[in-house]
C-alpha cells in the first residue's frame, strides 16, 4: 500500500478542523439560541420600568453581541492553531532545504512575517465583525462639549423661528404657530413679554441691531415692527439637564409633549399692536430682517416676491421679483447693503443695494430639491441649506460651483454661522441637529434622547456668540426653544 505524503496528511488535518470549527460554531449558535431564550424568560418574570419593545431591542442586541464575541473567540483559537501549524512547517523545511539548516533568524523572519500576515487578518475578522454592533452603543465626546442648559416651554404651537436680540440686555425670542411671539430670559426660562399682534402664524423672529425693536413676518400677509421694554429677572439655579444615558432614540408621543401655556403666566406682559405694519404681499410672510443699519427691512413671501421697505415711512421701496415660485427665507448681510432670498424653485438670489442706482442679482443653481435657506458668513461666503438633504458653501465671486458641500440624510431648515468660528448649525426633519465646519467636516451632534433634545422636526436653529451661558439655540415642532452651551474650544480641538 503507498504511504501518504507529507502534504496530504496536513491539508487532511486543516479540512478536519475546518470542520469541527465549523461544528461548534453551529453547536454554539444552537446554544446561544436555547439560552438567550432561558435569559429572557427569566427576565420576562422580573419587574422594570422598561416598555417591553426596549426591553426586547436590549436583549436581542445584547444577545447579538455575545454571541459575536464568542464566535470571534473560537476563531481566534483557530488562527493561533493556524499560526502554531505554519510554524511547525517552516521549520521542518528549514530542516529539509538542500540538505541545509536554515539559521534562526531566517526561520524567525518567515514565521513573524506569517504571524503578522494572521495578526491582520484576525484584527480585520474583529473589526468587520463588530463595528456595527459597537457603533450603536458608542458614546461620543459631542455629549461633554455640548450641553443642554435650558429648555423655554410655553408655546401652544410649533416654533417657526428663534432669534437673539444684539442690544443689552440680551434675550430671547421664538415665533410661533400659535400666532405669538415671546421673548424669554435666557437665564431663567420665563417668559418676559408676550406679542399678540399677529392673526397668523408667526414665521420668523430678527432684532435690531441697535434698538428694542423686533420685526416679526407672519401668516397674516404682514410684518409687523414693534418695542418691547424688557427686565431680566434674578438668576435661579439651573436644574442638571444633562443626565444621559447614551444616545438612545426613543420615539414619543403627543401626550409627552409641553401643555397648555407651560411656563408663560397670566401676568407676563401683552403687546398687542405693532408701531409699524408692512403690508404689500399678497401672500404668506415666510421672513423677514433687517438690512445693515436697521433704516430698512426686507420680507419674503408665498407671493414669490421680497420686498424692500422703509421703516420710518412703512413705504415699499423695492419689490424684488423673479423667483419662479414661493419663497422661504431671507437674510442681509451684516455689514453690506446686500440681501440674499431662498426659494421653493431651487434657486437662492442675491440682491445688491450697494449703489442706489445698481440692484444687480445672482442667481446660484446647485440645489435639486427647495432652498430652504440661505445665510451670510464671514467674507464672500453664502451657505445654503435644502430639501435636497445637502448644505453648500458658496463664493460671491464664482457662482458656477460651492466650494464645498455637506451631504445629510434628512432634508434641512434654517441653518444658521457662528460668524467668529465658522461652525455652521444644521436643523432637520428627522430631529437631529448637527455641527460642521466651513470645508465640510462634521464636528459633533447635538446629543437627543428620551431625557433631552427635540422629540420633532427642529426648525431653526441660532447662535449667540457673545452669550457666557448659552450660545445656540434651536427650536422644532415640538413646541419648545433649548438653549445650548457648545464648547467651541474643545469641539475644534477634536475636529
Amino acid at each position: 500500500m503507498p504511504t501518504e505524503s507529507g502534504s496530504c496528511a496536513t491539508a487532511r488535518q486543516a479540512k478536519q478542523k475546518r470542520k469541527s470549527h465549523s461544528l461548534s460554531i453551529r453547536r454554539t449558535n444552537s446554544s446561544e439560541q436555547e439560552r438567550s431564550g432561558l435569559q429572557r424568560d427569566m427576565l420576562e418574570g422580573q419587574d422594570s420600568k422598561l416598555p417591553s419593545s426596549v426591553r426586547n431591542t436590549l436583549l436581542e442586541l445584547f444577545g447579538q453581541i455575545e454571541r459575536e464575541f464568542e464566535n470571534l473567540y473560537i476563531e481566534n483559537l483557530e488562527l493561533r492553531r493556524e499560526i502554531d501549524t505554519l510554524n511547525e512547517r517552516l521549520a521542518a523545511e528549514g530542516q529539509t532545504i538542500d540538505g541545509a539548516e536554515l539559521s534562526k533568524g531566517q526561520l524567525k523572519t518567515k514565521a513573524s512575517h506569517s504571524t503578522s500576515q494572521l495578526s491582520q487578518k484576525l484584527k480585520t475578522t474583529y473589526k468587520a465583525s463588530t463595528s456595527k454592533i459597537v457603533s450603536s452603543f458608542k458614546t461620543t465626546t459631542s455629549r461633554a462639549i455640548c450641553q443642554l442648559v435650558k429648555e423655554y416651554v410655553g408655546h401652544r404651537d410649533g416654533i417657526w423661528d428663534v432669534g437673539v436680540t444684539k442690544t443689552q440686555p440680551v434675550v430671547l425670542g421664538t415665533a410661533s404657530a400659535d400666532h405669538m411671539a415671546l421673548l424669554w430670559s435666557i437665564e431663567t426660562g420665563k417668559c418676559l413679554v408676550k406679542y399678540v399682534g399677529h392673526v397668523g402664524s408667526v414665521n420668523s423672529i430678527k432684532f435690531h441691531p441697535t434698538e428694542q425693536v423686533a420685526l416679526t413676518a407672519s401668516g397674516d400677509q404682514t410684518a409687523h415692527i414693534w418695542r418691547y421694554m424688557v427686565q431680566l429677572p434674578a438668576p435661579q439655579p439651573t436644574a442638571d439637564c444633562n443626565q444621559l444615558s447614551g444616545e438612545d432614540e426613543i420615539e414619543f408621543s403627543d401626550k409627552d409633549e409641553p401643555e397648555g401655556d407651560g411656563d408663560v403666566s397670566s401676568d407676563c406682559p401683552t403687546i398687542r399692536a405693532p408701531l409699524t405694519s408692512l403690508k404689500s404681499h399678497q401672500g404668506v410672510v415666510i421672513a423677514a430682517d433687517w438690512l445693515v443699519g436697521g433704516k430698512q427691512a426686507v420680507t419674503a413671501s408665498w407671493d414669490r416676491a421680497a420686498n424692500l421697505y422703509d421703516v420710518e415711512t412703512s413705504e415699499l421701496v423695492h419689490s424684488l421679483t423673479g423667483h419662479d415660485q414661493e419663497l422661504t427665507h431671507c437674510c442681509t448681510h451684516p455689514t453690506q447693503r446686500l440681501v440674499v432670498t431662498s426659494s421653493r424653485d431651487t434657486t437662492f438670489r442675491l440682491w445688491d443695494f450697494r449703489d442706489p442706482s445698481i440692484h444687480s442679482v445672482n442667481v446660484f443653481q446647485g440645489h435639486t430639491d427647495t432652498v430652504t435657506s440661505a445665510v451670510f458668513t464671514v467674507g464672500d461666503n453664502v451657505v445654503s441649506g435644502s430639501d435636497d438633504r445637502t448644505v453648500k458653501v458658496w463664493d460671491l465671486k464664482n457662482m458656477r460651483s460651492p466650494i464645498a458641500t455637506i451631504r445629510t440624510d434628512s432634508a434641512v431648515n434654517r441653518i444658521n454661522v457662528c460668524v467668529g468660528q465658522r461652525i455652521i448649525a444644521l436643523p432637520h426633519d428627522n430631529r437631529q441637529v448637527r455641527l460642521f465646519d466651513m470645508s465640510g467636516v462634521r464636528l459633533a451632534r447635538l446629543p437627543r434622547s428620551n431625557r433631552q433634545g427635540h422629540r420633532r422636526m427642529v426648525c431653526c436653529s441660532a447662535w449667540s456668540e457673545d452669550h457666557p451661558i448659552c450660545n445656540l439655540f434651536t427650536c422644532g415642532f415640538d413646541r419648545q426653544a433649548i438653549g445650548w452651551n457648545i464648547n467651541i474650544p474643545a469641539l475644534l480641538q477634536e475636529k
